[in-house]
């Protein structure tokens, strides 16, 4: 599984396009998910799309990943620009578990 996150700036976004962004339920939202979320400033200018996308082929996973992903954002029909692309394998993410009843000293 990758996490996918784009920043853009939408370009030439009309009357129609802004409302549809603010009004369809799910598309603005700081989750990933598999068809994508939006966060964007006031203006609706600049954005950060968030895609989660499941891959089944290790051997070149993040560059299919962020094929997914860039698909799933024109999918979406907005006029856009991509600036940055970011992505993480979760399959490599550690996380630390601490024990509750352990006492840290420092």
């Amino acid at each position: 599984m990758f996490r996918v996150t784009v920043r853009g700036a939408f370009e030439g976004l009309s009357d129609a396009d802004r409302a549809r962004l603010a009004a369809e339920p799910g598309l603005l939202g700081a989750a990933y998910t598999e068809r994508g979320a939006f966060t964007c400033d006031r203006t609706m200018t600049a954005f950060s799309f968030r895609c989660q996308v499941p891959v089944e082929d290790d051997r070149d996973g993040e560059a299919e990943a962020t094929a997914r992903a860039l698909a799933a954002l024109v999918a979406h029909g907005f006029p856009h620009r991509v600036l940055r692309v970011a992505v993480t394998d979760l399959r490599a993410v550690k996380v630390r578990r601490r024990n509750r009843g352990e006492v840290r000293r420092g």
